[in-house]
C-alpha cells in the first residue's frame, strides 16, 4: 500500500469523524521523537503464512475461533486480542494497538522480542509519550495514518484489526484468518460502531485488492458502502 492509494480513503474517514489532519500528523512527529527503524525481517514469518488476524470481540472466546488461531502459521492479534489469547495459551507473534487499553502488554511484549505495531493519531500523543520510552525500541513498529516520515510507516487500514490485515497482507501474508471479529456487534456504542462500518469496508477494499474472499464479509458485502473506495 503506497500513502498515495492510502490518502484519499483517509481524508475520507477524517471527514466523517471530523478529525484533525494536523494532530495526526503531530502525533506521528511525537512517535518518531520517541522510536527508531523498525527491521520488517522480525516479522519475515508472515511471508506466505496463513495469518490469523484477531480482533478483540467477544466471538474471540468461542471454540471455533481459538481453533482457527491455533492452526494459522501465524498470529498478529489488535488491542487486548493478545491478551485474550495468552490467557487462553495461544501464542502472538504481532500486536498491532493504538495504546488505548493495555499499555501493559505492549512494553511486556517488546520487553521479550515479540513486535508491537504502535499506531499514533491526534488522540493519543499522551499514550505515546507514557508507554513508548518504556519499551524496546526494536521491537516497535511504528506507524501512522498520514504520510509516512522517519521510521514511521504507513500500511493502510484505520482500526487496530484492519491495520492488522493491512500489514500482514503488506507483509505478504498468503491466507487471512480472521478470528473475534464482530462487525454488527449490538453492545458497542455508536462511535465504535462507526469505526466497524469503516473496518468493514476497509476489509472489502483489501479482500478486492488481494483477489480474495474474507469469510467475515460473507452475507453482507452487497450494503457496504464502498463510494470512498478506490475499486475498478
Amino acid at each position: 500500500m503506497e500513502f498515495d492509494e492510502w490518502e484519499p480513503v483517509y481524508e475520507a474517514i477524517r471527514r466523517d469523524f471530523g478529525y484533525d489532519r494536523t494532530g495526526d500528523e503531530r502525533a506521528r512527529d511525537v512517535l518518531a521523537s520517541v522510536t527508531g527503524p523498525f527491521d520488517l525481517d522480525r516479522l519475515s514469518a508472515i511471508e506466505d503464512a496463513t495469518v490469523a488476524i484477531a480482533g478483540a470481540g467477544p466471538s474471540l472466546d468461542s471454540e471455533r475461533d481459538l481453533d482457527r488461531a491455533a492452526g494459522a502459521d501465524v498470529v498478529v492479534a489488535a488491542s487486548t486480542a493478545a491478551d485474550v489469547l495468552e490467557d487462553r495459551g495461544l501464542g502472538v507473534d504481532c500486536l498491532v494497538t493504538d495504546l488505548d487499553k493495555n499499555p501493559e502488554t505492549v512494553v511486556r511484549f517488546t520487553d521479550r522480542g515479540t513486535p508491537v505495531a504502535v499506531h499514533a493519531h491526534g488522540d493519543n500523543v499522551p499514550a505515546v509519550q507514557a508507554v513508548v520510552p518504556d519499551c524496546d525500541d526494536a521491537y516497535v513498529l511504528p506507524t501512522t495514518q498520514v504520510a509516512p516520515a522517519g521510521p514511521v510507516r504507513n500500511f493502510g487500514g484505520f482500526t487496530d484489526g484492519d491495520r492488522a490485515a493491512f500489514l500482514a497482507d503488506h507483509l505478504g501474508a498468503d491466507r487471512l484468518v480472521f478470528v473475534g471479529w464482530d462487525l454488527d456487534d449490538p453492545s458497542v456504542d455508536p462511535v465504535k460502531a462507526q469505526k466497524l462500518g469503516w473496518a468493514e469496508r476497509l476489509l472489502y477494499w483489501l479482500e478486492t485488492r488481494r483477489g480474495d474472499r474474507f469469510d467475515l464479509l460473507d452475507g453482507c458485502r452487497d450494503g457496504i458502502d464502498a463510494s470512498a473506495l478506490p475499486i475498478e
